[in-house]
């Protein structure tokens, strides 16, 4: 394996109170960990986040191996734990992305938390932030290895068999699940336990879908632009408030 080089590990200014001395030892940590998987695997562009979250410290790694991009995130009470973690996360997700992709183990989906970064309870669901790509067009199987290699719980992408946006999600231990913006048939054959929702997603304002949302205590919502047909996706941040990813028009 190539290591990073030490300017190649940065630090997000979501934390605040960390010395000098502390971030090095986590870019240190994460660069070891990063360099543990195997010989002859490429490993660039390694960025490590922290920020605080309700009850602890969230700790993030984006990286690109052999030219993949992935990212891992932890959270736990303390910065060494959220360290500890995301060090062995990191270490699994580099040898699956770099062997034959196998459908990764799951535990449920996390549940965001309840109360702001402030500690005090979100009283009202909100949009704090907003993210317009470029969706991809792939398979669903594509899709899917590229959701778990990213720690997504939902991934949306372009379905090359209807030409409209659609998402895999997890579902079960080790199933997925592939949603459209229209009712289709299955795509032809697949070697993933992929299966396939018969039913489009609904329509709606992003006022409607934040109050499902919030009715409904889920962690996701994929749904279309009333007007567009787009798809949009609407998730829980690890703060307890909103994100939109919506493709670009």
């Amino acid at each position: 394996m190539e290591g990073p080089e030490d300017g190649r590990v940065g630090h997000g200014g979501a934390f605040e109170g960390l010395t000098g001395e502390v971030l090095a030892e986590a870019r240190a940590r994460v660069a070891a960990a990063a360099a543990a998987p195997g010989v002859g695997t490429l490993v660039e562009a390694l960025r490590v986040r922290f920020a605080a979250v309700a009850g602890g410290v969230l700790a993030q790694v984006n990286a690109e191996v052999d030219g993949r991009r992935i990212r891992v995130q932890e959270a736990a009470a303390g910065l060494g734990d959220s360290l500890d973690r995301v060090s062995d996360a990191l270490r699994g997700r580099i040898g699956a992305v770099t062997g034959a992709w196998t459908p990764r183990p799951w535990p449920g989906h996390r549940a965001a938390a309840r109360t702001g970064p402030d500690g005090g309870a979100v009283r009202e669901p909100r949009v704090v932030r907003r993210k317009e790509p470029s969706l991809v067009w792939c398979s669903p199987e594509a899709a899917a290895r590229t959701m778990d290699a990213m720690d997504y719980d939902i991934h949306l992408f372009t379905d090359p068999a209807t030409e409209t946006d659609a998402v895999v999600y997890r579902v079960g231990p080790t199933g997925y699940r592939l949603a459209r913006t229209v009712p289709a048939g299955p795509a032809g054959r697949r070697t993933s336990p992929i299966t396939l929702s018969p039913y489009g997603a609904p329509r709606l304002t992003e006022a409607q879908a934040v109050d499902r949302l919030a009715g409904a205590e889920l962690p996701f919502l994929f749904f279309a632009h009333p007007v567009s047909g787009r798809g949009r996706v609407l998730y829980r941040r690890f703060d307890g408030r909103l994100g939109l990813i919506g493709g670009r028009a």
